[in-house]
């Protein structure tokens, strides 16, 4: 079941809101919104693509393309919101790594005014190992898609 406020309406993440989550920040940050949090299950990020990004001066000049693998690195952002928005104190404490990325397949070049929905689906968990699958989309059309998977790892032993 999605999350509702105690009006009724869905909870969104904004900006602050997905900083206390995860540790990345501008120009890092691929994620503008979170919305659509099902915990345990699912959750929906979402990227304006602007013609500011620091990766369009040289991706490509003359035919700004948001390079694939800042797209997956959004779906793992994602990820890692629903991760640590259920579990908290998790993420004060530990950060989540990359550990395999099967089957990315890109399909439509993502560019400048764009609107990016990364959708982002939780298959397997077993301790600090977690599988997801994410499809990215933009105007409801499949521009990406991997599966995933990632860990949970304390900040001072990540050192």
């Amino acid at each position: 079941m999605i999350l509702k406020n105690v009006n009724g309406d869905v909870i969104t993440l904004l900006h602050n809101d997905i900083i206390k989550l995860i540790p990345h920040r501008h120009p890092f940050l691929l994620i503008d919104k979170i919305t659509d949090i099902n915990l345990n299950k699912c959750i929906t990020g979402i990227k304006a693509v602007t013609f500011n990004e620091p990766f369009f001066p040289g991706h490509f000049p003359e035919h700004p393309v948001m390079p694939g693998v800042l797209i997956l690195e959004g779906m793992a952002q994602t990820a890692a919101c629903l991760i640590s928005y259920e579990h908290q104190s998790l993420s004060k404490n530990n950060l989540v790594f990359f550990t395999g990325i099967d089957n990315a397949k890109f399909r439509k070049p993502v560019t400048p005014g764009c609107e990016l929905f990364f959708k982002i689906n939780l298959i397997a968990s077993k301790r600090s190992l977690y599988k997801f699958n994410g499809e990215a989309f933009v105007e409801k059309k499949l521009v990406a898609s991997s599966e995933f998977s990632a860990m949970l790892v304390d900040k001072d032993k990540a050192k």
